[in-house]
């Protein structure tokens, strides 16, 4: 999370942006007022990326602001409500203070099966268990997953999906401080967490950046009517859950800067090992490095199409082109949303592919080397520099960090963030094969191969 606030210092025009309110702030807290701003954003997680090794945990809040700005306009628009003028105003207070925004989208569901009002426990979704007279809500319920809320200032809660009428009240879209009373996070436990406990660095592989995700509780939490953006309406619910994952799926471009740590790694242990200049097997090694080039290059570039495509809504702010379904027509909308889909799924797979690469240029030694206190052993010590030096020149101890640091980002703590997050992250892949399959066109690819086998029908 600091890393985010020190980009901003150190390269202002990438890591930072004067906002609507006129203050100098975060680009995570900026309203995209064009499509360059999109891929000012792309550029700024990719970067973060490359600093941080993992998650950076902000990507969620800045995702939801911008779904969150043109969403409440279209609201007012249809239903002649306040929420847009609310939104501006909380806006305008978070860029002031240059605060962190979270966002919480994913309910805990229970049995997904399940019409959300037939629920057996109705706080299996987030929900408004109480309107107060004074327009403020109060909130039961739970959200699942929540990357970065701890380290937040306040958080963004939108609904987890499309509501039908009789789910009125669960279509609540709000902004709650996260130490607001009746608030309980319950912190996730992760692979090799404990590492963290014990002396040393080296264990851990990135002994200086890591994430966290916790299950949030919701106990009868009062939000004023001032930080209310959605109430009931559920015809709008579709409508922003499209929009936020428009925003969310083309920011999986950061793990193409997880990707370039990978790749530096994965080039960094077959040259301690020794195979980089092995005669018999540096052209395989090559080889295998320019897989990865071209894999982590792949994720990045469906991410910056989607967002040199962006344009703008009615409300002012840009989206990605994915979600233009409402001001430009469905042919074009049908193509751009292919694109990004598949950007979205080739996340869901490259990364692990090229964790894969990286393990295999390591070598078993990966998942078999000894822990740090056994180089501090007066018995195993000597043995230890002894039996795993590498390339002739390099230390045990820097062999033993870039080990680590690949476990770490494959299996360890960090595999969170760029192998299981990009998974799951913004949509599990199976939605957005079911999606894939209704815009591929099956029908005119047909014609377009039987015109020139020429068949008549």
């Amino acid at each position: 999370m600091a890393e985010s606030y020190r980009l901003a210092m150190e390269n202002p025009e990438l890591g930072s942006a004067v906002g609507f309110s006129g203050y100098r702030m975060s680009r995570f807290l900026h309203i995209c007022e064009s499509a360059d701003d999109l891929v000012m954003q792309s550029q700024m997680q990719r970067e973060l990326g490359r600093r941080t090794g993992t998650c950076f945990q902000r990507c969620v809040g800045q995702d939801a602001s911008n779904a969150m700005w043109s969403t409440t306009y279209d609201i007012d628009q249809k239903h002649g409500t306040k929420y847009h003028a609310r939104f501006v105003e909380f806006m305008k207070m978070a860029q002031s203070k240059n605060l962190v925004l979270g966002g919480a989208m994913t309910d805990v569901k229970g049995t997904s099966v399940f019409v959300v009002f037939q629920m057996t426990d109705p706080d299996m979704f987030v929900r408004v268990a109480e309107r107060k007279p004074d327009g403020g809500v109060v909130l039961r319920g739970c959200k699942a997953h929540q990357t970065g809320n701890l380290n937040s200032h306040w958080m963004i809660i939108m609904p987890g999906g499309k509501m039908e009428k009789a789910d009125k009240d669960y279509a609540i879209a709000c902004a709650v401080p996260v130490d607001a009373p009746g608030l309980t996070y319950i912190y996730g436990r992760q692979s090799c967490d404990l590492r963290a406990m014990e002396p040393g660095d080296i264990d851990q592989g990135n002994a200086k950046f890591g994430g966290q995700e916790t299950l949030t509780c919701f106990e009868d939490v009062y939000v004023p009517p001032e930080y209310v953006f959605m109430d009931g309406e559920v015809d709008f619910t579709q409508t922003l859950v499209e929009r936020f994952t428009a925003y969310h799926r083309r920011s999986y471009v950061c793990k193409a800067g997880l990707g370039d740590v990978m790749l530096g790694a994965a080039a960094t242990v077959a040259e301690y090992n020794g195979v980089a200049k092995a005669s018999h097997i540096k052209d395989v090694a090559k080889d295998k490095l320019v897989e990865i080039a071209y894999l982590n290059e792949n994720i990045a570039g469906t991410a910056m199409a989607s967002s040199y495509g962006g344009q703008a809504t009615p409300s002012g702010n840009f989206l990605p082109d994915v979600m233009m379904a409402n001001i430009c027509p469905l042919t074009k909308w049908r193509n751009v949303l292919f694109v990004q889909q598949l950007g979205k799924h080739n996340v869901t797979k490259l990364p692990y592919e090229i964790a894969r690469l990286a393990q295999d240029l390591a070598g078993g030694i990966i998942v078999t080397l000894p822990a740090d206190k056994e180089f501090r052993n007066e018995v195993a010590a000597p043995l230890l520099e002894k039996y795993l030096k590498g390339k002739q020149g390099v230390t045990v101890e820097n062999r033993r960090r870039i080990l680590r640091l690949i476990e770490n980002m494959t299996m360890g703590r960090n595999a969170v963030g760029y192998l299981s997050e990009s998974l799951h992250g913004a949509g599990s892949p199976q939605a957005q094969r079911v999606l894939i399959q209704r815009l591929f066109d099956l029908e005119m690819k047909k014609r377009l191969a039987k015109n020139l086998a020429g068949i008549v029908e």
